[in-house]
């Protein structure tokens, strides 16, 4: 009965995802968007913030489809890509600790610090696992008493309640040995350093959707009002994402620019109000985070409050944690194309020395990441 249920489950799921992937309909927004962008008065620079929709445009082929005035720059939204090089030694320093289990996501395993990655510290007997949901932290806690559990969390807005609930887990169950390295990083604030940027051409946004469903539209109001430009919150499917170019399209046409969802059958303005209240019981902003390739960036992240200080692994391993900031691998181009002046294609490293088996960068590492979005697609050249 359960196998019965599962498989009309299944079915249901892809007649409802099948409609947002048909190829009749992709086409015929295609030619809309040709059409439209005849009128254009100049060349349409989007930048797709989130990583997930870089991978929708390479891997159903949506570059291919555009005109030549519309250009796709592909943005900082992907947690692990702009982690800098020194929260991953911090990850590492606390991993190499005695009685400590370090925890966190899968991808964040292969990212490389200046000690190397996680995966190395694994193989010279480190304890890190990785998780699928934080709250599986919990069971890791509860069976190993007599040791420091470590969520080392990251993420944007998306994520960032799932953490909150999680140490709210910690405190209703009285554990006391499940600490958070917070790195939880927020969609704005990089936003205004790359369109303050004397090098941008980003002149309309694709706006993240995931991040959207927790805070609403709202968030990106005061961006558009600064510097009215269009804006779409995008759905991460290939209709979606066309739909979306469409509409920021004759935004710019019509000479009328504004803040639209398309993906308006989950995101609406205001967000999951009980979520964000969430984060606000336990998280506060920190006046300053490091971007991989973007620098400081003033109230750009979150950080536990002075009353959880009990349970930040920052405060509780301060003394072994080092706090020099890092420069990237000179050869790797991934802060440039965080910041949106260059592509994968732009480096010389690419799909070279610098691959998905031994990546150099972030961006190869990552599952979300426009190098490995690239290469798991097949623009190579």
């Amino acid at each position: 009965m359960k196998k019965n249920m599962s498989i009309h489950s299944t079915k249901n799921s892809a007649f409802l995802i099948n409609s947002f992937r048909d190829k009749n309909t992709i086409l015929a927004l295609a030619e809309k968007i040709v059409i439209e962008s005849k009128k254009l008065p100049h060349d349409l620079y989007m930048m797709e913030v989130c990583g997930g929709h870089t991978h929708t445009l390479m891997k159903y082929g949506l570059t291919k489809l555009l005109p030549k005035n519309i250009h796709c720059i592909h943005g900082p939204g992907c947690p692990v890509c702009i982690m800098p090089k020194n929260r991953i030694n911090q990850a590492y320093e606390i991993a190499m600790q005695k009685d400590v289990i370090l925890l966190t996501l899968g991808d964040m395993l292969k990212v490389p610090g200046s000690k190397g990655s996680l995966q190395h510290a694994r193989s010279l007997g480190a304890e890190i696992g990785f998780l699928y949901s934080p709250l599986q932290a919990i069971e890791v806690a509860q069976k190993n008493p007599n040791k420091k559990v470590v969520y080392f969390a990251i993420g944007f807005e998306t994520t960032t309640p799932m953490t909150a609930a999680l140490l709210q887990k910690a405190i209703e169950l009285k554990i006391n040995n499940l600490f958070f390295h917070i790195n939880h990083v927020l969609v704005p604030p990089p936003l205004y350093t790359i369109l303050d940027s004397k090098d941008t051409k980003v002149n309309s946004l694709i706006a993240p959707s995931h991040v959207s469903v927790i805070t609403g539209s709202k968030i990106y109001e005061p961006i558009f009002e600064k510097y009215q430009i269009p804006i779409v919150v995008s759905g991460f499917e290939p209709v979606d994402m066309m739909q979306s170019i469409l509409m920021l399209v004759q935004q710019v046409v019509n000479n009328t620019p504004k803040l639209e969802i398309q993906y308006s059958r989950v995101v609406n303005t205001n967000g999951n109000l009980k979520a964000q209240k969430l984060v606000k019981t336990f998280m506060e902003t920190r006046e300053e985070f490091q971007w991989r390739g973007l620098g400081n960036i003033p109230y750009s992240a979150l950080r536990l409050k002075k009353e959880f200080a009990k349970y930040d692994a920052e405060i509780i391993f301060d003394s072994i944690l080092s706090k020099e900031n890092i420069q990237d691998n000179r050869a790797c181009r991934c802060g440039d194309i965080l910041r949106g002046i260059a592509k994968p294609l732009d480096c010389k490293v690419f799909g070279k020395s610098c691959t998905p088996q031994n990546p150099l960068g972030s961006c190869m590492v990552s599952s979300e990441g426009a190098c490995a979005a690239y290469y798991k697609y097949g623009y190579t050249n």
